[in-house]
């Protein structure tokens, strides 16, 4: 059954056109993903699908009372002070019957005989509402995607939502919508803060789902093992797959080649006409000659296929050369409230090394990054930096990117020996090119502004 469908869709921001002609339909239970370069216009395809935002052409349908589950960036967990209260959110109004019904029932035990038809009427219609939506599998719902997520269920009935990381937050916010009620998800990248077996739990809980999955991510193996249908977002269309992401890539390819068989063609077609005219335009055939540019002016031209989407172009330079020796720890002690994350932990870095911090989410990954560059003082022991070592930081909250500052502006003041040319160049290798570098950072996607 078609659950919603986009036919001729059009979105321009003033003189900018993000996609046109976008048609496309699916059917309850397809699970779809969304793949295409930051900032092509995917979550506002999202916002297009719930009704957030309205198409410049074009109509989007939807089957009446379709419910849809929106994964937010910045989820706000209102009135939850535990973990398993925010991913509860969704039925705080269910819970509450839940309180209710067993203080109704207490009530009535106490009432016994003097018990009115009215106490009873009541319980008896709240009852029924419970079964109805589902309230006795509430809590095993919960716990369920809790512990497929990497929480202990129990302890998320007691574990402060205040204490956590950016990336169990992250967490949470997923469970709170898989559990929500919905006939669609729409999940905008939801292994950010996975680490490999949440992640493998949550392709097979996504590919059992009865409900509909739009999922945007650049997670390859994730999307194959998910998905059925794919749509492409890239050069100011989106278009529709159908099959898993190793059949989309083997379509495109095809797709791509015939583009350019047929654009290489009509441009042999086209460079020979023109050469004809300019010949002739003015000789015998002068007559023939404007009959074929007449004809000319009229054939639609075709386009080369979009070029292969860009690989990031990353490169880290040093103003100047230290010494060898980069960072000392010596005994180091870091450790949050109660757990010790290390203790006397001597270790060196050198110029040159690479190294992971490799760990369960929610380990203190961060935490002992942040104590081993000084952000955080550790417990016991050195960490020692010498002077002549600077560090750069980046962080998973985005927080070094002022929103209200444009993208040139924000390199220009780290590096304000450079001209205008090296800055422009080097956002071009991060793909910010032309008037794209004078953006704000508030104005880009997610994606974008990692």
């Amino acid at each position: 059954m078609t659950q919603f469908s986009v036919s001729g869709v059009a979105v321009e921001f003033g003189a900018t056109r993000l996609f046109s002609d976008v048609t496309f339909t699916v059917a309850q239970g397809e699970k779809w993903g969304v793949i295409g370069r930051n900032g092509s216009g995917k979550t506002t395809l999202f916002r297009l699908l719930t009704g957030e935002a309205e198409p410049s052409k074009g109509t989007v349908s939807r089957v009446s009372g379709l419910d849809f589950s929106v994964m937010e960036q910045h989820r706000e967990f209102a009135g939850a002070a535990t973990v398993w209260e925010a991913a509860a959110g969704p039925f705080a109004e269910l819970l509450e019957l839940e309180r209710s019904l067993g203080l109704q029932g207490t009530a009535l035990a106490e009432a016994g005989d003097a018990c009115t038809p009215a106490m009873l009427a009541r319980y008896d219609r709240d009852l029924e509402r419970f079964e109805r939506e589902g309230g006795y599998t509430l809590a095993p719902r919960i716990d369920a995607v809790l512990h497929g997520l990497g929480f202990d269920p129990d302890q998320a009935r007691t574990r402060a939502l205040a204490g956590l990381s950016g990336g169990e937050r992250g967490r949470v916010a997923l469970a709170q919508q898989l559990v929500a009620p919905a006939d669609v998800l729409l999940l905008d990248e939801p292994t950010n803060h996975l680490d490999l077996e949440t992640t493998r739990w949550l392709e097979g809980y996504l590919a059992q789902l009865d409900a509909t999955v739009l999922l945007i991510s650049h997670d390859r193996a994730f999307l194959q093992a998910v998905i059925d249908h794919v749509l492409h977002v890239e050069a100011g269309t989106v278009t529709p797959y159908a099959g898993d992401y190793e059949a989309f890539v083997r379509q495109r390819a095809e797709r791509r080649m015939a583009q350019q068989r047929a654009f290489t063609k009509q441009s042999k077609v086209l460079a020979s006409e023109e050469d004809f005219i300019r010949r002739n335009i003015a000789g015998q055939k002068s007559a023939q000659a404007k009959g074929r540019r007449r004809r000319l002016e009229r054939v639609s031209r075709l386009s080369a296929p979009e070029g292969e989407e860009g690989v990031m172009s990353l490169r880290l330079e040093t103003d100047a050369r230290g010494g060898d020796q980069v960072l000392v720890a010596d005994k180091v002690r870091v450790a949050i409230g109660d757990r010790v994350l290390l203790d006397r932990f001597s270790a060196s870095v050198r110029r040159g090394d690479v190294i992971g911090f490799i760990g369960p989410n929610g380990a203190g990954k961060t935490t002992l990054l942040r104590a081993f560059v000084g952000e955080r003082r550790s417990d016991g022991g050195e960490v020692r930096i010498p002077d002549s070592v600077s560090l750069a930081h980046y962080r998973q909250d985005l927080a070094q990117v002022p929103a209200d500052r444009s993208l040139y502006d924000l390199i220009n003041e780290l590096r304000p020996a450079w001209g205008r040319g090296a800055i422009q160049g080097h956002l071009g290798r991060f793909g910010f090119s032309g008037d794209s570098v004078l953006r704000q950072a508030a104005a880009l996607s997610g994606g974008e502004r990692a």
